[in-house]
């Protein structure tokens, strides 16, 4: 076994990331590139292209990680959304000195309890669901809870997972930051969550993806939430609207009950107004992530996020089909 690199010796590292096309994954082979690392993303190449000066390996890892077989990386990021036979068989295939998993804040147990670590207790491992879509959150965490087990079976310390938090910026196609940063620059009255207390917490997947890389570059250990310090969704939206409304921008705050009894939803999906959630599930927006500050992630100002967003939002068409938020028709509804 190779000594994974330690941190400045840029060129030094070969690096896998098995996806590297799409949001998380690209920005993770983006920051290993531009780290001076090797990086190789195994994906299908259909759903977008890998960063420049990245190699792609044709993979469907539906089928199988063979064009991978026998080969030997420095480290490997692993993204897997919701299949343990993909992480198993990538185990299987590849022979690594370090291996990152990238599981979710949706493995925990407890989702009302608010300042909880890593430690917190997880949902039960389910090994017999292979789909790769994660449209019911339990589910989809008790499936990264069996990837988890089995990445630091095979990897031990030399394992690293990260439950990762919301991710927004470039790449977000899930519109639950997105939505905020093209309605407040759209500018008029927007209607907003009116819940006191009520927390927030984001990840810029460009934070994440660096950190990332830095970590696989030292060789870190360990579970980790990747996420970044938390806020309230109050002080999110104002910062975000101070950072892209437009002049007339007007916050509307509608409480909670009035929402729920318009029909409007919580934090995805159409209808709804994103990142806003019940008491209930307080707890996966407010994790207390010191020990991932510890270990070296270090957040950018939310306003650059929320730039960021925007470019990507309007680079997208501001008149697509959403996936989360409110219709112009369905707000003005609800004022």
């Amino acid at each position: 076994m190779t000594t994974p690199p330690r941190p400045g010796e840029a060129g030094d590292m070969r690096l896998l990331v098995l996806g590297g096309t799409v949001f998380l994954s690209r920005a993770v082979a983006a920051a290993a590139v531009g780290a001076g690392h090797e990086v190789v993303c195994a994906a299908r190449g259909r759903s977008g292209s890998v960063p420049a000066g990245a190699e792609l390996v044709e993979v469907d890892r539906d089928v199988s990680h063979a064009p991978l077989r026998g080969s030997r990386f420095d480290a490997v990021v692993d993204v897997a959304t919701m299949s343990l036979p993909w992480v198993r068989d990538a185990l299987a295939a590849v022979d690594a000195g370090h291996w990152t998993f990238v599981s979710s804040i949706n493995a925990y147990a407890d989702t009302a309890t608010r300042g909880q670590t890593a430690a917190a207790p997880l949902l039960a491992p389910r090994s017999d669901v292979s789909a790769t879509t994660p449209e019911d959150p339990e589910l989809y965490g008790t499936v990264k809870v069996a990837c988890e087990e089995a990445v630091r079976a095979a990897y031990g310390d030399r394992a690293l997972v990260v439950r990762g938090g919301l991710m927004c910026g470039p790449g977000d196609v899930w519109d639950r930051f997105g939505y905020w940063a093209a309605r407040f620059a759209r500018g008029g009255r927007a209607v907003v969550p009116e819940v006191p207390g009520h927390p927030a917490q984001v990840v810029d997947v460009r934070d994440l993806a660096e950190w990332i890389v830095r970590s696989a570059e030292q060789g870190l250990g360990g579970t980790f939430d990747g996420t970044a310090p938390g806020t309230t969704l109050a002080a999110l939206l104002d910062e975000v609207a101070a950072a892209v409304g437009a002049p007339d921008l007007e916050l509307v705050g509608r409480p909670a009950e009035e929402l729920a009894a318009a029909g409007v939803g919580i934090w995805a999906g159409p209808r709804s107004l994103p990142l806003w959630l019940p008491e209930s599930h307080w707890g996966i927006v407010d994790r207390d992530v010191s020990a991932t500050l510890a270990a070296g992630f270090t957040a950018r100002p939310l306003a650059e996020t929320a730039r960021a967003a925007l470019a990507w939002e309007r680079e997208l068409g501001a008149d697509r089909p959403r996936v989360a938020g409110l219709t112009a028709a369905e707000e003005a509804a609800l004022l």
